[in-house]
């Protein structure tokens, strides 16, 4: 079946990015996170209370990622994605209540951050994650390593464009005259309402049987013998186990940074507040550019071999990042090594998916993935507990990134268990 008969492949990867360039506005939670915590913010929040709403937000992310998966399957990407737009809009538009709910109540004002911005907002970026993953998998069965990569490059980008606008806004809405943290929501929930919606409306799956000219799968891969595993198979092999693990591990690391990264740069050298938004740019690049670069380099070194030099980096600018929290340091060093971690971090959604593609087949992927990505909400929680509790305890992230490097390390070792799987399933 020609690609002239079934649409232009390349029209879904555009609508892909404008929905992952709305959906990776929780990365740029860092900012809310400053204006809510103790030294400068609106409401003088602990620590462990500015981390609850992007805690709740990973985790209602990952969990309703599952329904997302079984539900884009029967229905198709198109009718999901938008589902999550309006979940995501609605979310931040009632975020925008916070200064008027809480009252000056801190529980009450974080109970309703976790309500609105975590579980509201996190459950559409769940319902649109998966759509543009499983639907370009299936466009281009010659390149699940780089198409992965290329389709979630937008929600790590995202954050450098709603970094900005969120530090543009929260300046406006803390100005004398107002001091107030919901205005920003607001504005943000409208523009991700239009933004998803908009781009869900060109998602769609080729038809059955439909491959990309010139493409016959390899038998040695489970496209090739014809899998179309679900996810209650799935769950009952080792490689299922091992994937979901290691995505805890490496992810905890990632998570716990971009949460965490300008309030970090700041203990570590006090002239960051200047340049907050540069460094989470920065990190927010790197961390797009790691979704395609791992990804390609995963489809010539294979999965298991790319997660191993990943992680292993990842490993080391963590315990890097540790000791800088020791010292005096200049903001270009925190930089520097905070653009390392999200490099590495962004390589996870392109690797795991395709992994998962891999060993269960690209057929039910949308369903397959998102019972792997429930690891990522496992994650999102240590990550926010690692630095909440530490930092609150010893007032230096010292600790807290020598945790998550040894985290990182475990999934190192983890991928030789890897090889082995990979390998049997090739025979």
């Amino acid at each position: 079946m020609s690609e002239t008969k079934v649409g232009n492949r390349y029209v879904v990867v555009l609508g892909g990015l404008l929905i992952q360039v709305c959906l990776g506005s929780i990365y740029a939670w860092s900012f809310f996170q400053t204006a809510l915590g103790e030294a400068s913010g609106v409401y003088h929040w602990s620590t462990i209370l500015t981390q609850l709403p992007f805690a709740a937000g990973l985790a209602s992310f990952a969990f309703f990622m599952v329904l997302a998966g079984r539900w884009q399957d029967r229905v198709g990407p198109r009718k999901v994605a938008t589902f999550g737009g309006v979940l995501l809009g609605a979310g931040y538009i009632l975020a925008w209540l916070v200064d008027i709910v809480s009252a000056g109540d801190v529980t009450v004002g974080a109970l309703y951050l976790i309500l609105t911005y975590g579980i509201i907002g996190g459950a559409g970026i769940g319902f649109g994650y998966v759509c543009p993953i499983a639907s370009l998998v299936k466009w281009f069965p010659d390149k699940k390593g780089a198409i992965t990569g290329i389709a979630v490059f937008g929600f790590g980008a995202g954050a450098l464009i709603i970094g900005y606008a969120e530090q543009y806004l929260l300046g406006v809405f803390q100005a004398p005259a107002t001091n107030s943290i919901g205005g920003p929501f607001l504005i943000l929930g409208v523009v991700y309402l239009i933004g998803v919606t908009v781009g869900a409306q060109v998602l769609k799956n080729p038809p059955p049987g439909w491959t990309c000219p010139g493409y016959t799968p390899p038998t040695t891969t489970a496209d090739g013998k014809g899998l179309s595993i679900m996810p209650g198979q799935m769950i009952r092999t080792g490689g299922f186990w091992l994937l979901w693990t290691m995505f805890v591990l490496a992810a905890t690391a990632g998570l716990m940074t971009l949460g965490n990264v300008k309030s970090a740069a700041i203990a570590i050298d006090p002239s960051a507040v200047s340049w907050a938004a540069v460094i989470l740019g920065v990190m927010s690049l790197c961390n797009a550019a790691g979704r395609i670069v791992w990804g390609a380099v995963s489809d010539r070194l294979g999965r298991e071999n790319t997660m191993l030099c990943m992680f292993s980096l990842l490993a080391v600018a963590m315990f890097v990042f540790s000791y800088m929290s020791t010292i005096s340091i200049s903001w270009v060093a925190v930089m520097g090594v905070a653009s390392v971690v999200g490099f590495c971090f962004g390589g996870n959604f392109s690797l795991f998916p395709s992994a998962t593609a891999d060993l269960y087949g690209s057929k039910n992927v949308g369903k397959n993935y998102g019972v792997v990505f429930t690891s990522y909400g496992i994650a999102g929680i240590l990550g926010g507990l690692v630095a909440g509790l530490f930092v609150g305890w010893t007032g230096s992230y010292m600790t807290a990134f020598a945790i998550t490097g040894i985290l990182a390390v475990m999934a190192a070792l983890l991928t030789f268990a890897l090889k082995r799987v990979l390998k049997k399933k090739k025979e």
